[in-house]
Order: C-alpha cells, then sequence, then structure tokens
C-alpha cells in the first residue's frame, strides 16, 4: 500500500477522476481516497512515480506521505 498526499481534492468528482486515472493503467488497483486528511491509499503494481504523475495529470498535486 503506497500513501499519498494530494492536494486540491475537494469533492466526490476529485475522488472518481483520481480513482479512474489510476485505475486506466491498473484495472485491478485499489484505490481509498481520504478527502478529509487530503491522502490517497493505493495497492497497485505501478510504481509510485507513476501513480503521482497519473494524479498530476489530473489537475493534483500529488508526492509520497
Amino acid at each position: 500500500m503506497q500513501i499519498f498526499s494530494v492536494e486540491g481534492m475537494t469533492c466526490g468528482h476529485c475522488v472518481r477522476s483520481v480513482t479512474q486515472a489510476v485505475q486506466s493503467q491498473d484495472p485491478a488497483a485499489s484505490v481509498e481516497v481520504d478527502l478529509g486528511a487530503k491522502e490517497v491509499r493505493v495497492a497497485s503494481s505501478l510504481p509510485s512515480d507513476k501513480v503521482i504523475q497519473l494524479i498530476t495529470e489530473e489537475g493534483y498535486t500529488a508526492k509520497l506521505a
């Protein structure tokens, strides 16, 4: 499980965008978003830098927590 600190997420649409971005590259990925903590937990075979790239492409600022 990788944990990322993600800035800019505010609503359910943000959650869907981040989840779909990761799952577009790894359909089996488990993505858990905590809007209050500004955290995204990802269980995936993707490397962390790829996950950060995918989240950033959706318009959010992401880094390893």
